[in-house]
């Protein structure tokens, strides 16, 4: 009893912030179990509606409610809005929305800063509820108590609706059977509109009643989406009453952990996402896929036809060079090779260091093309191995190791053992659930930097360490034209050294297993073990890129190794075709050019600038750079084309309402099986290895 008093508050806290967490993630459980989007803007449609209620709020009862009805409707509309803008993806799967719905976050956020200020704004609520009241003996916000009574009246409102009326059977139709729904005189398409608008609607909600308790500011869209994220992943998407359950979780390890064990704190929710994403996985099949029927082309599918038919004479003309198809295939590198050599005698110091940044992540941006594009598992924790090579080598010059092939192999060392110890949880699963456990791994990352400060520097980063030598005895690189022609070296290297993997038969048997891994397994190839290497193999390149950031910033920060660089690095292997090495440092190039560049031009837009850059690539890009040239993986892929992974079936929709799991085959400890098992998106028709290991056509 003692210690229930010493931290009665806390735990009544934990409860108010579990409710407020339940209310916003109801919405993003809504969204993508019943109308199938990943929605990563979810948190700025609650940040829409915390910054309405901020500005309508005067302290009085009139102000709150106004402030209600305008931040809810505003997010509604945003709701309706994202509907419309997901609808041309409804084939292309979780990939292309959960790039585009980023996208949709970054330009939203820049509008509500430039509307709202970038200071967090006061939140005035009723001179009535701005006060304590005693609590057992405490004293406790009498506002935070009215909230709770009103989470609890909106979270059974919206139960009540779900499960007692006729609109709630309408959306629980939409999500298990959407033919069936058609076949009785509903609009499918209508009520997946009105689905991701009442998701918007709950989200503003929650927005304008929490905003005193997670006020408007910057910072507020992505902690909430997370933490969202974490609700819907411990809750599922089968009961609202474990989504419930699991936001009170998550509220009371936010506030009272924090109190009671606050060295822990920080890793407990994000390892048990991942730990239930993984239990998941290997006793759970992903369902069945479900989906729309064909629609006809929209103003977004004509637009990228009419793109298409400008590139038509590219392809045309690269059909044309000279020499062999080999020899057409290695041109796009040595054009590029070439631009590269060039560039310092075209650019200033500023962007020649510019373009050292892109060249280290567009490593970051090939070890991502190899796990998307090749081994078919979509990945956003990829800067956790990247943050290991870059702690690494700042780590190793500020203890005199400064010359640059030994930071270069330890750091590569380093990710890769961090590679082998988390692959054997990310392999076993597929499709959005890789996302989401790599996801895990990378914001588990971000705490450990967060929290080491002895080896990290908190987050004050690192700066000040020795400057690299690219040699032994050689001097230390300061200019930015030296430090430029150490990073292209290096690319150049691990770039020739991955293309060389990716087309030996061990690239052949990795293209196998993405494309028919039923059929490898059942012929015996241990599939998990390709997918491990693969794996670690990927880390090891995102070490190198790692190491080549720290080399050429000289300083690390948080920020560099961030959820929103894992991002970046998606979105230019989207540029450039999930398939294309070549593409994904040419994407990689185009977002530090948008990011650091352009909007040196536009001070304080560069958020908006790459928001429309994610939303241009994932509308007009559906196969990337590599894809405009119609042949494939567009230089430098070395297999044969192959449908990326943004275009793959269509999302998945909500577990059965049957509780048994369909039957799998056994699996052995070296990830094969005794018998075929199907993997999302894998078409079972793809070419099966022979008995040389090579795939056949």
């Amino acid at each position: 009893m003692d210690l229930l008093d010493a931290h009665l508050v806390p735990a009544v806290d934990g409860v108010a912030f579990g409710l407020l967490l339940f209310v916003v993630a109801a919405g993003l459980s809504l969204a993508f179990g019943t109308a199938g989007v990943l929605n990563l803007s979810h948190g700025t449609l609650y940040a829409i509606g915390a910054y309405t209620g901020a500005e309508l709020s005067d302290g009085t009862w009139g102000g709150l409610a106004l402030g209600l009805a305008a931040g809810t409707a505003a997010a509604c509309l945003a709701g309706a809005g994202l509907s419309a803008a997901t609808a041309p993806l409804a084939r292309r799967g979780h990939l292309a929305q959960a790039l585009l719905t980023f996208g949709l976050a970054l330009i939203g956020g820049d509008l509500l800063i430039q509307l709202f200020g970038a200071d967090e704004l006061p939140v005035r609520v009723p001179e009535m509820l701005d006060s304590s009241v005693s609590l057992l003996g405490h004293r406790y916000p009498a506002y935070r108590l009215c909230f709770i009574v009103m989470a609890v009246v909106l979270a059974a409102f919206g139960t009540w609706v779900l499960t007692r009326t006729r609109m709630g059977a309408a959306v629980r139709a939409a999500a298990d059977d959407p033919e069936m729904l058609a076949a009785t005189g509903h609009n499918p398409r209508a009520v997946h509109t009105g689905v991701l608008a009442a998701a918007g609607a709950l989200a503003g909600a929650a927005g304008v009643l929490g905003a005193p308790i997670i006020g408007p500011g910057p910072g507020t869209s992505e902690n909430v989406l997370m933490l969202s994220l974490v609700v819907v992943v411990l809750g599922g998407l089968r009961s609202l009453w474990a989504t419930f359950f699991a936001a009170i979780a998550v509220g009371e390890v936010q506030t009272l952990g924090v109190a009671v064990a606050p060295a822990l704190a920080p890793y407990l929710l994000f390892a048990a996402m991942a730990a239930v994403l993984v239990l998941r996985s290997r006793f759970v099949e992903p369902a069945a896929a479900h989906g729309s029927g064909p629609s006809s082309p929209g103003p977004v599918a004509r637009l990228r036809e009419r793109v298409s038919g400008w590139a038509a004479p590219l392809s045309v003309w690269s059909g044309r060079l000279p020499g062999s198809p080999a020899w057409r295939r290695a041109a796009p590198p040595l054009v590029l090779l070439a631009v590269l050599v060039a560039l310092p005698a075209l650019l200033d110091a500023y962007s020649i260091s510019l373009a050292g940044s892109a060249l280290a992540l567009g490593l970051l941006a090939v070890s991502v093309t190899v796990l998307t594009g090749y081994a078919g598992l979509p990945t956003l924790g990829q800067t956790a191995p990247f943050a290991v090579g870059a702690y690494a080598t700042a780590n190793l010059a500020e203890a005199g190791w400064t010359v640059g092939p030994v930071q270069l192999v330890l750091s590569a060392l380093a990710a890769a053992a961090f590679a082998a110890v988390v692959g054997p949880a990310v392999i076993r699963a597929r499709g959005t659930t890789v996302l989401m456990i790599t996801l895990a791994v990378g914001e588990l990352t971000g705490a450990v930097v967060n929290q080491l400060k002895s080896v990290t520097g908190g987050a004050d980063g690192l700066v000040g360490f020795p400057a690299t030598r690219a040699w032994w005895g050689g001097p230390e690189l300061a200019e930015e034209s030296e430090l430029y022609a150490y990073a292209l070296v290096v690319a150049v290297v691990a770039v020739a050294l991955t293309l060389l993997v990716l087309r030996s038969p061990a690239g052949k048997l990795l293209t196998g297993t993405r494309g028919a891994e039923a059929r490898m397994r059942a012929s015996g190839h241990p599939v998990g073990r390709y997918l491990l290497v693969a794996h670690i193999g990927a880390g090891a390149l995102a070490g190198v890129g790692g190491s080549l950031m720290v080399t050429v910033q000289q300083y690390l920060a948080p920020a560099d190794v961030g959820f929103e660089i894992a991002a970046f690095a998606l979105l230019a292997v989207v540029i450039g075709g999930t398939t294309s090495v070549v593409g994904a440092l040419l994407g990689a190039g185009l977002i530090v050019a948008t990011r650091d560049w352009v909007a040196g031009s536009w001070p304080g837009h560069g958020p908006l600038l790459l928001g429309v850059l994610f939303v241009a690539a994932v509308y007009l890009l559906p196969r990337g750079l590599a894809g405009l040239r119609g042949d494939g993986p567009g230089g430098g892929g070395g297999r044969p084309s192959a449908p990326p992974l943004s275009e793959g079936p269509p999302p998945p929709g909500p577990p059965s309402r049957d509780d048994r799991p369909p039957s799998r085959p056994p699996v052995r400890d070296d990830g094969s099986a005794s018998g075929p098992s199907v993997r999302e998106g894998r078409p079972l028709s793809a070419p099966a290895p022979n008995s040389a290991g090579k795939v056949s056509s």
